[in-house]
């Protein structure tokens, strides 16, 4: 029997997964990419920004190191930060490429789109090639979103993607835009140390986020001399000799040495002729799907930023292997489909912020009756020994069942505690299963014990 020719278009988190396991499960796949196998959104956002904040937390660790009985300075080296940063791109590009080739995954540079229901024409720099699809996977991703009156210039004025590795470390940087990524780049420059002014549209940061898990944080910003100024909405910004002023719509202005945008993306679907596949999108322009990540034509799928569900690189990947394993028949019996509701997610800042599953503002909200449980990491051991004991872990359960429905945690290594929270969340645990689990002690991880209790 011929293999089934699977085509897909991009290659971040969620076509590289995709053409690894379907090339494992036995299927001729060829991917097109026009920038970098592993995505831009991973290898020129998540990944370079992580590294940056990872390098501003251990400047912050040792400004702190006195309190820990010891004397220690440090000073960046911007030089070598940026060959860090373009030293893990490489590295992870490269694996994922090794990969895929050992695989048998036929690897493309160049950009496609669709000229028939099945075919697929690639131009690159070697040409143009016709490909025969009997599957698509549309995982093209997003862009920066850049209003009419940010006059981007790539040197003063930056989107999210020009600003790492930096040419320099902004004096004063003016962040526009308070969701995950604003005040990502807000705590990773400020760390490196720049004079940072953050545009708070509403009237808290990471507006879609827990109040007492936002507080927290703009706490902590304010204790580092952070600006919020908020409930602003930037409406222009002006070049100067010496770096720019940003205005916003109630009169307020900053000046200052740079500006980044961090204000949303759109999809890349333009110029993919989508329609000759019969492919819809909704009004934002993000490809519409089902359940099993199938679009509006019975043999595309799409997966990643671009289909419009979380913009999660974790997320994006698990839509991957989901469309392998449904194009090639592993899922002919009910399975278990993606629920995005109980996906975990976090933020990068100092500290570390991380939920999953039903907020408690979400439960009140809709009137849902709930348990709510919280524990400071102030009266836990291993925080106190660590001389961060900031934040807290809050644990969301159904009152009737015990069931833990979602979860918050505000402090050191949240990203990483979370992943208990989220098997609990997507196994239907009860709080007294976490609570009955015997943890390390001294640990963090004590704190989900003494919430679930």
């Amino acid at each position: 029997m011929q293999p089934t020719r699977l085509v897909i278009i991009g290659g971040g988190p969620a076509g590289n997964t995709c053409a690894s396991v379907a090339a494992t499960l036995g299927a001729e796949v060829t991917m097109v990419e026009r920038d970098v196998v592993g995505g831009a959104a991973h290898l020129w956002d998540c990944i370079p920004s992580k590294a940056m904040v990872a390098t501003g937390g251990e400047l912050a660790e040792l400004g702190q190191a006195h309190a820990m009985g010891l004397q220690a300075t440090g000073e960046l080296d911007l030089d070598a930060l940026r060959e860090r940063v373009g030293s893990i791109e490489q590295r992870l590009r490269t694996g994922m490429v090794t990969q895929l080739e050992s695989q048998g995954v036929r690897l493309l540079h160049g950009t496609a789109r669709f000229v028939g229901s099945h075919e697929i024409e690639v131009t690159g720099a070697e040409g143009t090639e016709i490909l025969t699809a009997d599957a698509v996977l549309v995982a093209t991703g997003t862009r920066p979103r850049i209003p009419d009156w940010a006059p981007i210039d790539g040197e003063r004025v930056l989107t999210t993607r020009q600003a790492y590795p930096p040419s320099e470390i902004p004096g004063h940087l003016v962040v526009i835009g308070s969701g995950v990524t604003g005040v990502e780049f807000t705590h990773m420059f400020r760390s490196l140390g720049s004079d940072v002014s953050l545009v708070v549209s509403r009237q808290q940061v990471l507006p879609q986020k827990d109040p007492e898990v936002a507080a927290v944080l703009e706490d902590a910003f304010l204790e580092r001399g952070i600006r919020l100024l908020k409930g602003a909405r930037a409406s222009a910004i002006e070049r100067t000799p010496d770096g720019v002023v940003v205005r916003c719509d109630d009169d307020r202005h900053v000046e200052a040495t740079h500006v980044v945008l961090a204000i949303g993306s759109i999809p890349n679907t333009d110029g993919l002729g989508l329609d000759l596949a019969g492919v819809d999108v909704d009004a934002g322009g993000y490809v519409v799907i089902d359940h099993n990540c199938k679009t509006t034509a019975d043999h595309v799928y799409a997966a990643g930023d671009v289909s419009g569900k979380l913009p999660l690189s974790s997320v994006g990947a698990m839509q991957g292997r989901k469309i392998a394993e449904h194009l090639l028949g592993l899922h002919s019996r009910p399975h278990r489909h993606l629920d995005y509701d109980k996906a975990a997610s976090a933020i990068f800042t100092q500290p570390e912020i991380a939920d999953v599953g039903l907020a408690e503002a979400d439960a009140f909200a809709s009137g849902r009756k709930v348990r709510v449980t919280k524990v400071p990491f102030s009266t836990n051991a291993k925080a106190l020994i660590k001389g961060d004991p900031r934040g807290f872990v809050k644990i969301v359960s159904d009152p009737a069942t015990g069931v833990i429905l979602g979860g918050s945690i505000v402090g050191r290594a949240a990203a990483e505690l979370i992943s208990v929270l989220a098997v609990a969340v997507t196994n239907g645990l009860r709080a007294e299963d976490i609570a009955d689990s015997l943890f390390v002690h001294p640990s963090l991880a004590e704190c989900l014990t003494d919430a679930a209790t």
